[in-house]
């Protein structure tokens, strides 16, 4: 049976009047009779009753309205669904994001999403940033937030620029390093990162670091420089509420800081989901906010 002879049933149950169902249905009253016949034919079975008074359903009539009332009110919840489909957000966004960020800054941003969208599911992977670009190399998510300046040649959108800095509880100025004792916690990072960070000390300070202390998490080196056991290099989104800790800018040659960059990458293919967009105006929304927030 079609859809439009559920409907058709279902009006005829609802008037049990031909007239007055065929001005609902915008057909003739003979062309509805003859549909009606038809249906009948095919259920080989009497649906409705015809007397003078109007119509009244058969037992068996009533079992077939039933599943028409089903199929028809199936079809509004699919027509329903569809919709929210076109003015909702669903599906699951698949971002691989640099450790860091996953810590420090993803969290609000997913917070607001997941408030504005609730029916969106979030995948999630984080780590070094080498590795959140294999992810979007492998096509595995839609989006990376990844640190440094990876070279991408699809969708490439700058987010934010935080600044390096010397963290000590005792230390206050670079030039207390060379004659101090503390060791240099340093945690595993990428290539470049480190690189940066070697740099600056071999310019700064013409040796190697005294004594140094290596831990896998930034998180651990933040902790351990927190609780005095020595100094650590940290980007500034680490250490926004690390207020026991004296902060000493790292700078270049020409007196300019040295800073971290990131960067949200992925396919322009990715850019056409409706999650993805809508994730993207989330960001945007957020660093418009967090600027407005330094500058007041």
């Amino acid at each position: 049976m079609q859809l439009v002879e559920c409907r058709m049933l279902v009006v005829l149950a609802q008037e049990l009047n031909m007239r007055k169902a065929a001005e609902r249905l915008f057909v003739s009253q003979p062309a509805l009779s003859q549909r009606l016949q038809t249906i009948e034919r095919a259920w080989d079975t009497q649906i409705f009753i015809r007397s003078q008074k109007g119509l009244s359903l058969t037992p068996a009539g009533e079992k077939i309205v039933q599943f028409a009332k089903e199929v028809v009110e199936k079809e509004d919840q699919v027509k329903e669904d569809l919709h929210h489909l076109d003015t909702e957000v669903y599906g699951t966004l698949k971002l691989a994001v640099a450790s860091i960020i996953g810590q420090h800054w993803l969290p609000a941003v997913l917070k607001k999403y997941m408030d504005k969208y609730p029916h969106a599911k979030i995948s999630l992977v984080t780590g070094w940033s080498s590795e959140m670009l294999r992810y979007i190399y492998e096509d595995e998510v839609h989006i990376g937030i990844i640190r440094g300046n990876p070279e991408w040649k699809g969708v490439k959108e700058h987010l934010f620029t935080d600044p390096l800095y010397l963290v000590d509880t005792e230390i206050e100025d670079a030039s207390e390093v060379p004659n101090n004792d503390r060791p240099f916690i340093q945690f595993k990072s990428d290539s470049t990162y480190y690189q940066e960070i070697l740099d600056w000390w071999h310019r700064e300070f013409h040796t190697t670091p005294k004594r140094t202390i290596v831990v896998d998490q930034i998180e651990t080196c933040k902790q351990m420089a927190l609780n005095g056991l020595g100094f650590a290099i940290l980007p500034s989104i680490a250490v926004k509420d690390a207020q026991h800790l004296h902060r000493i800018p790292l700078l270049k040659e020409n007196k300019e800081p040295i800073t971290r960059d990131t960067w949200l990458v992925g396919y322009e293919s990715a850019f056409k989901l409706k999650q993805v967009r809508a994730f993207m105006e989330i960001v945007k929304e957020y660093i418009k906010e967090q600027q407005e927030k330094e500058l007041s």
